[in-house]
């Protein structure tokens, strides 16, 4: 079966009819990041038939991966059911509304590792166009409630404009600048100011604030008329409070950017952090 660049919705339900590859998604669920050999060693199959199950549930969009030197590291992807829940959720009965709800959960509430949060869509729109939706502050504005002020340069300072607070820390830097294949920075500083506009108290402030400063990357990599756009959200410490606030927040802000490239609307605003 030839692998579709945009997965749909029979993708999906055909990757999830088969018990092997749910098993496989309940490891991954259990354990973030594992290679191959470690998914084959959790069971008895041959790597061959661990290879194969792994594509269908690629080309569904319900497993992603990351290179890491010479590893390729393999995670759930919540992108597909997200899709389902928010698009297209009314078209089934409820027992498989359930069953979609109960893999939504469980692939959001599962701690995440090596990196904390791994995130793939596709959009229609070329990897030019993508990057200016990353990069463009009057666009970022628009899905993200964000403006990014910087030159793109690596080493350069970043000032995040913030749902109407402006953060400036030494720290915010650009990592990486390829255009139209990678993109990398530092997380902002979580600032008093902030804090109040997003709505946390002074505990869960207290936690953020002293945690170490994490990095997202985007992945641009064309593929036909879409483009395929991997989040990397990494650097937490264990038990990390602001891993959960992002967890939460980028599923929204990615559905978001591609809605609006691939529609120009915009889904109803949250305050991710």
């Amino acid at each position: 079966m030839a692998a579709s660049p945009d997965p749909g919705t029979d993708d999906v339900f055909r990757a999830l009819a088969d018990p092997t590859r749910r098993a496989l998604l309940d490891s991954l669920r259990a354990r973030r990041g594992q290679t191959l050999r470690e998914l084959c060693a959790g069971t008895d199959m041959a790597r061959q038939s661990v290879s194969k199950h792994l594509a269908v549930l690629e080309s569904a969009g319900l497993v992603t991966s990351v290179r890491r030197g010479r590893e390729k590291l393999h995670y759930v992807n919540a992108a597909p059911i997200n899709a389902i829940a928010e698009r297209w959720i009314s078209r089934y009965d409820q027992a498989r509304v359930e069953v979609l709800a109960d893999l939504k959960r469980a692939v959001e509430d599962t701690p995440m590792t090596k990196p904390a949060f791994v995130y793939t869509t596709y959009v229609h729109a070329t990897p030019e166009r993508l990057w200016q939706a990353l990069t463009d502050p009057a666009f970022t504005q628009r899905y993200w409630r964000t403006s990014l002020h910087t030159d793109w340069q690596v080493g350069s300072t970043m000032t995040w404009e913030n749902h109407g607070v402006t953060i400036e820390d030494p720290e915010q830097v650009v990592l990486e600048a390829d255009p139209f294949r990678r993109l990398s920075y530092s997380w902002h500083t979580m600032t008093p100011e902030l804090a109040k506009v997003v709505g946390l108290d002074e505990d869960t402030f207290r936690a953020v604030a002293s945690e170490p400063r994490s990095q997202v990357t985007f992945e641009l990599e064309p593929q036909g008329e879409v483009t395929r756009l991997t989040v990397i959200h990494d650097g937490f410490d264990d038990d990390s409070v602001m891993h959960g606030l992002i967890s939460g927040g980028w599923p929204h802000v990615i559905s978001d950017l591609k809605t609006l490239l691939e529609t120009g609307a915009t889904l109803p605003a949250t305050v991710p952090a």
